[in-house]
C-alpha cells in the first residue's frame, strides 16, 4: 500500500489568500507539491506582498 502524502494549506492572515502545496503555484514557478517551508524565504503573497511569516496553515 503506497503511503498517503498529506498536503497543507497555508493562508495569509492579512488578506485572506491561500496556498495549497498540492497545487503550488506553477505561475510563479513554484512546482506542485512544493511545501510552503520549500519556498524561498523572500517570496511575497502574490495579493497583497506580505511576507511568509504573515501565513498560518489551515487546520480542518
Amino acid at each position: 500500500m503506497s503511503e498517503v502524502i498529506e498536503y497543507k494549506s497555508w493562508v495569509c492572515l492579512i488578506c485572506g489568500w491561500i496556498y495549497n502545496e498540492e497545487d503550488g503555484l506553477p505561475e510563479d514557478g513554484i512546482a506542485a507539491g512544493t511545501r510552503f517551508g520549500e519556498i524561498p524565504d523572500d517570496w511575497r503573497c502574490p495579493l497583497c506582498d506580505v511576507g511568509k511569516a504573515d501565513f498560518v496553515v489551515v487546520e480542518f
